[in-house]
């Protein structure tokens, strides 16, 4: 006859952190990837990277669990850099490309999921993350449509005006060219005027502000009263922060 044990069995102690590389040219958006991923129970980040071949040396340096890597970046770009990382660690494209093309080729040299910047929350970010490095691909709404409309317009003959530009076409648009629909709706809430958004754009592609002043034809002061107000209506107090929230991934 068996007895259950006196005393009952102590809980498994929590799984250690996913460590995480972010590789990104923006150091704004690198900045606000770090702070929300680290100081958490589940993952922490252990390096970053401005361009692929950074990734590739950090990656071999840390071993980490999952890379988190944008597309378009200088030197390497993230897709060049994708096969030699995908032999390293699991790899999760993390960007505001969601062209058929790119993403279609992302997947092809075997990311294991791709997410567009507006259309996650921290948490489906982090779930992502954990998906991703058990095997599971992720993907989220943007990048699943460009994968259908790639399927679409391969499946009959058609012409040239409706191929898919190919990898490198779009480099040099603006951030809101590469917003999705879902990313608008996720700043609107926020309620900056076209002026205030013109600028948050800016401060999340790393301009400094005098840069923002000149590119605005507005003097150093005002660009600061503008951030002020950014800052209120986001409920932030630094740039990084302010454009976690802004791309989407708080």
């Amino acid at each position: 006859m068996q007895h259950s044990p006196p005393w009952p069995e102590p809980p498994a102690p929590p799984p250690p952190p996913l460590r995480l590389l972010v590789a990104d040219d923006n150091p704004v958006v690198r900045a606000g990837l770090t702070a929300l991923l680290s100081g958490r129970e589940d993952t922490t980040v252990v390096a970053e990277a401005a361009d692929g071949r950074e990734a590739y040396e950090a990656a071999v340096r840390h071993r980490p669990d999952v890379i988190l890597l944008d597309v378009r970046m200088p030197e390497v770009d993230g897709i060049s850099a994708l096969p030699h990382l995908v032999r390293l660690a699991p790899v999760m494209m993390l960007t505001y490309s969601h062209e058929t093309e790119t993403v279609r080729e992302a997947l092809r040299l075997g990311a294991g999921g791709y997410l567009v910047h507006g259309e996650f929350t921290t948490e489906q970010l982090v779930r992502a993350v954990r998906d991703v490095a058990e095997g599971r691909p992720h993907v989220t709404p943007g990048a699943a449509r460009a994968l259908l409309d790639g399927l679409r317009v391969s499946a009959p003959a058609h012409d040239d005006s409706q191929v898919p530009g190919k990898l490198g076409k779009t480099r040099g648009h603006s951030l809101s060219q590469l917003q999705s629909p879902v990313g608008d709706s996720v700043r609107s809430r926020f309620r900056l005027s076209a002026r205030e958004a013109e600028i948050m754009d800016l401060i999340a592609s790393g301009m400094t502000n005098q840069q923002i002043a000149a590119a605005c034809f507005i003097s150093e002061k005002t660009v600061k009263n503008h951030i002020n107000r950014i800052f209120a209506k986001l409920q932030t107090t630094t740039r990084s922060q302010a454009a976690a929230k802004w791309l989407g991934v708080v």
